[in-house]
C-alpha cells in the first residue's frame, strides 16, 4: 500500500515508432510501503497532444484506460468516440489505440496489473526521417527500474 503524491510529466522522446512531440507522460510503478511490501501495479499518466494518437498496439497483460476528455478509441476492429467518464477495458493481446482529434490535450490514466509492460506496435507514428523504416521489435518496459528490453528474433 502506497500513495504517490507528485510526479512529473515528461515529453515522449526517443521512440521512432511512437513519435508524439506534444504529448507528455509519467510512468508510475508502486514504490512500496514502509514495510517493504510492493504491489505489482502500474499507471501511465498521459496528456495526448492535440491531433496526436497512440498507434495501434498490443500488450501481454490486461489494461484499463480512463480518458479525461473526448477522443477516438480503437479496440480490436471497432472505433468508438469516448468522453470523460468512460472506462475502457482491454484484454491482453487485443489491438488498441487512441486518437486525440481535438484542439486541447487529452489527459488519460492507463492502469496495468504489472510493473513490466510488454508492448508490440502494429502501426507507427514515425519520427521524422524514419518514415520508411519497418516497425521496430516488441519491447518490455520495466516501470520500476526504467529499463527497456527489446525482443530479439
Amino acid at each position: 500500500m502506497s500513495i504517490v503524491t507528485s510526479y512529473r510529466l515528461e515529453p515522449m522522446v526517443g521512440d521512432p515508432d511512437d513519435h508524439r512531440p506534444a504529448t507528455r507522460w509519467a510512468l508510475l510503478a508502486d514504490p512500496g510501503d514502509d514495510a517493504g511490501r510492493v504491489e505489482h501495479l502500474a499507471v501511465i499518466v498521459e496528456w495526448i497532444g492535440p491531433g496526436e494518437r497512440i498507434p495501434l498496439h498490443v500488450h501481454d497483460v490486461d489494461e484499463v484506460i480512463l480518458p479525461h476528455g473526448p477522443g477516438r478509441f480503437r479496440l480490436g476492429e471497432s472505433a468508438t468516440d469516448v468522453h470523460e467518464g468512460a472506462v475502457v477495458f482491454i484484454p491482453a493481446h487485443v489491438p488498441h489505440g487512441l486518437e486525440n482529434p481535438g484542439v486541447d490535450r487529452l489527459p488519460l490514466h492507463a492502469v496495468f496489473p504489472s510493473t513490466r509492460i510488454w508492448l508490440r506496435y502494429l502501426e507507427r507514428n514515425a519520427a521524422p526521417g524514419s518514415e520508411t523504416a519497418p516497425i521496430g521489435p516488441a519491447a518490455t518496459y520495466d516501470l520500476r527500474t526504467g529499463k527497456v528490453e527489446l525482443d530479439r528474433p
